[in-house]
């Protein structure tokens, strides 16, 4: 027998089903009614909220701003607001703080969200006025207006600095440094701007910042290039752990898992797994792991840049774990999860990084390599892979990681690097005659010491010139500025542009005489110019980061053309400037001799690594 649909005049209609659980329906109801308090409406929500209900209090706030007349208006709706920016519904959330601003145009606290919800929607310009409103209109000194404004203000500069307008984003810092003096993160981000523009004397007074506010404010990253005092590098690293950094738990995420039998399970924990120099370094590592004894995971927050080195870089890994979206814990636990024998933190405490995942302890070893060239001062790091030029015993008690020495150089590269085709001078400006010496590194890394120093240089060599990065128009013009105070004329220092990676190492051929920077040395840049049989002329100091292009330099087998003080730095390049035979020697030994040099046999120090990495992941077993 074949069933048949009931008639239509005999059908009974299905119940509506309400979206919202059962216990959300009583006070839904109400505030159709218009009768519901603002209090009562602000409290119920919030119980909403606690409880997981986040849009069924939005869906409370929408009934009761339809139905209820209130001057408070705008409360309900910057409150909605907040609850649907959190949902990452921002476009409703925009709109909200657009209708809670159309009640109350003074209204700051509803001018800040909505600065910030045009930002995550791609209006820089939109939030940059919204803030500035706030600025605008909050003008005394009561603390909870201070708060707004320094609000307001600290988003702008972080804004513009991310836009690259340099200028003013620190004129917006320095606006909040003379509100408040005593702000850790604008302290940290307003030297460093400076050292981007190459503006000195770095340390410059604003309001009543002490110079021990300045110096302790130093970023660990910043501090690499201020000092070369172990001490203080150590001091900014351990400050910025005690300022950002979760404490660590009672126990080691990882002694909650089973223990691990099987192939060494390595992972790699990093945000620059694409176009970067860390990428650069590492592809030819992941490629030449044995697979035989290691399982290679990353757990990446690295952005799709569509470069080849990033497809490269993807099909080098055995197990990709993004984890863009997981919190801290969550990528923990999944790192925890995965059993993993031995962690490398490539990114230590540059911009982007995750240390709050390495406090927890996911993995029995943990550490550090390539991305911050010095201690970090985490809890939880175990070691930092080194060699004896690079970390000499002297320099121990300032790193709070014990060194994992290689036998010959601490870092990898790549020997699949793509060179473009060599250009000619001319087409980058460069003199057909004379010595052309260059430095490639980004200009937050040259110090007015060093520069002066290049200046010199450049006065004792005839007819040579300084080739150097134009990384953005302040630092160029600060630079060219300082170079006329110093006697030296404008033309003299030609600015190279941005290229594509292969040009870029094509260029090097076209110069004499690499001149490193100091205290923070060339890593990838030395690497490149080596690759490219390009000699430089270094400044080996106290710290790590001073002796990373001498540690190079040693493995290649040119020891001689590292310098330990900045008069024999200036020497050693005027002598080499007066003697291109002598110059052109060391470039044909780099030709013939340099790719063959332990420092480019690439499976050689991947297996150091990897005998290093074993043995940990071995004891760590028992």
């Amino acid at each position: 027998m074949i069933a048949t649909a009931p008639s239509s005049e005999h059908a009974t209609p299905s119940p509506a089903v309400s979206p919202w659980p059962a216990v959300c329906l009583p006070a839904l109801a109400r505030a159709a009614t218009g009768q519901m308090p603002l209090a009562e409406l602000l409290d119920t929500a919030q119980q909403w909220q606690d409880r997981g209900l986040a849009a069924a209090a939005v869906a409370l706030y929408a009934q009761w701003l339809a139905h209820t007349e209130s001057p408070l208006r705008h409360v309900a709706g910057f409150n909605q607001g907040t609850l649907l920016a959190a949902l990452n519904r921002d476009a409703e959330a925009e709109a909200a703080y657009r209708e809670a601003l159309a009640f109350s145009p003074h209204f700051p606290q509803a001018h800040l969200n909505l600065g910030h919800a045009l930002e995550r929607r791609g209006d820089a310009e939109g939030a940059l006025a919204e803030w500035q409103q706030v600025v605008d209109q909050v003008s005394d000194s009561t603390h909870d207006h201070l708060t707004l404004r320094l609000h307001a203000l600290n988003n702008m500069a972080r804004l513009q600095e991310q836009r690259r307008q340099f200028p003013q984003a620190e004129a917006l810092m320095v606006r909040s440094l003379q509100l408040k003096p005593a702000q850790f993160d604008v302290l940290q981000h307003y030297v460093h701007i400076r050292q981007k523009q190459c503006e000195w004397p770095l340390y410059q007074a604003v309001g009543d910042v002490t110079a021990n506010q300045l110096l302790v404010g130093t970023s660990p990253l910043a501090m690499l290039s201020v000092s070369d005092d172990p001490a203080l590098q150590l001091m900014a690293a351990q400050r910025f752990v005690h300022e950002r950094v979760a404490q660590p738990p009672a126990q080691p995420l990882f002694a909650s898992r089973p223990p691990r039998q099987g192939k060494i399970r390595l992972g790699y924990l990093s945000g620059d797994l694409h176009m970067h120099a860390v990428g650069l370094l590492t592809a030819e590592l992941f490629e030449l792991h044995d697979r035989e004894r290691f399982e290679v995971h990353a757990f990446s927050w690295s952005r799709e840049d569509g470069s080849p080195l990033r497809a490269r870089l993807r099909r080098a890994i055995d197990h990709y774990h993004p984890i863009t979206g997981l919190s801290d814990a969550q990528a923990a636990a999944l790192i925890a999860d995965q059993g993993i024998d031995l962690l490398v933190d490539l990114q230590g405490l540059t911009n982007g990084a995750r240390p709050d995942i390495l406090v927890q302890r996911p993995t029995p070893v943990q550490v550090s390599y390539l991305g911050f060239p010095g201690t970090c001062g985490l809890p939880g790091v175990d070691w930092i892979i080194a060699d004896d030029f690079l970390l000499p015993p002297a320099l121990e008690p300032f790193c709070t990681e014990k060194p994992l020495r290689m036998p010959v150089c601490y870092q990898v590269s790549d020997r699949q690097r793509e060179v473009g085709a060599v250009p000619s001078r001319a087409q980058y400006g460069l003199p057909a005659q004379g010595t052309v010496f260059c430095t490639f590194n980004n200009t937050f890394k040259v110090t007015e010491p060093v520069f002066a120093s290049w200046m010199r240089i450049l006065q004792a060599v005839p007819g040579s010139v300084l080739w150097l990065l134009a990384d953005n128009d302040w630092a160029r013009d600060n630079m060219l500025r300082q170079a006329q105070a110093l006697g030296v004329a404008s033309d003299r220092l030609i600015f190279a542009p941005r290229v594509a990676p292969a040009d870029y190492l094509a260029r090097f051929a076209l110069a004499d005489l690499m001149l490193d920077t100091f205290p923070y040395n060339a890593g990838t840049t030395a690497s490149d110019a080596l690759w490219m049989g390009l000699p430089i002329v270094t400044l080996a100091g106290r710290s790590v980061i001073s002796r990373m292009a001498g540690s190079l330099l040693t493995a290649i087998g040119l020891p001689e053309l590292i310098t330990e003080t900045l008069a024999d730095y200036e020497a050693l390049a005027i002598r080499l400037g007066r003697q291109p035979a002598r110059v052109a020697s060391l470039k044909r030994y780099l030709a013939e001799e340099g790719r063959r040099s332990p420092l480019f046999d690439v499976p050689a120090r991947v297996r150091d690594i990897e005998s290093a990495f074993e043995r940990l992941a071995l004891q760590a077993r028992g």
